[in-house]
């Protein structure tokens, strides 16, 4: 049990946080999250210009920003962002594994080139990451990885395809990095949120009566809002969760439950 006063106990100062798809929707708001808690960040994506952006919103907190360009979808890509990362901000203590595709044909005309795009962007890149990350942090004795899971890691929808899959996919690697890296003090968690107006789900939300009916879903009433994804990621980063690894945490209203 960690002895930190409370008002210490979500706070993150000094530490070094690496998030993917940081220039945009979920992704951003954990970046600026964990600036709001303490942490440098270094952001990785490739539009520089929203990446920009997301910098700015951590530097009002008085944290380091670090931006990278880099194309996830390529293995070479990911290498590339690793020693990059190590050179201008070096090894970091927090990995957060937000950049994702959804693209949407349905099973039945889904080809090889989506389903590979998914895969890697959605389910290499973090794995490669934490592999190339957790190390370290486990010689520091204290890590935390934090991967996002989704809906679709436990049910189907209309046209999930390949993201569906990548999804179950990465609540089985969250299982796997933590039972490998959790004795050593490097705790590995996701975050499975319902819906939340993104840029992935503007598809739901351009519709009302869809919009509707997936907050009808729920057990508080509503779909999810960017704000919802702060308490759980500071939580996450945080000593907070010393003694919580290995789960999927359902951000969703009571979505998955019902």
């Amino acid at each position: 049990m960690s002895s930190l006063p409370l008002d210490r106990l979500f706070r993150i100062d000094g530490k070094l946080a690496v998030v993917t798809g940081g220039n945009s929707g979920i992704g951003r708001m954990m970046a600026v999250t964990l600036a709001e808690a303490g942490a440098d960040v270094v952001l990785i994506a490739r539009d520089i210009a929203r990446l920009d952006q997301t910098a700015r919103e951590i530097g009002q907190f008085g944290r380091k920003a670090v931006v990278l360009a880099a194309n996830l979808g390529e293995s070479e890509g990911v290498a590339e962002a690793v020693a990059a990362t190590l050179e201008r901000a070096g090894s970091p203590d927090i990995l957060v594994n937000a950049a994702a595709i959804n693209e949407r044909p349905s099973m039945q005309v889904l080809d090889e080139g989506v389903w590979n795009r998914t895969l890697r962007v959605n389910l290499d890149a973090p794995f490669l990451l934490a592999r190339a990350f957790a190390p370290e942090m486990a010689r520091r004795r204290w890590g935390r990885i934090i991967n996002m899971a989704s809906l679709q890691s436990i049910r189907s929808f209309n046209n999930g395809g390949a993201y569906g899959v990548s999804k179950a996919a990465i609540a089985q690697l969250t299982r796997a990095l933590a039972e490998a890296w959790s004795s050593q003090g490097v705790n590995c968690n996701a975050i499975a949120p319902g819906f939340v107006e993104t840029p992935m789900t503007r598809a739901v939300f351009s519709d009302p009566a869809r919009a509707a009916a997936m907050a009808a879903r729920t057990m508080v009433g509503r779909n999810g809002l960017l704000e919802d994804v702060r308490g759980l990621t500071a939580f996450l980063a945080s000593p907070a969760s010393d003694y919580i690894t290995g789960q999927v945490l359902f951000l969703d209203g009571g979505f998955s439950a019902g």
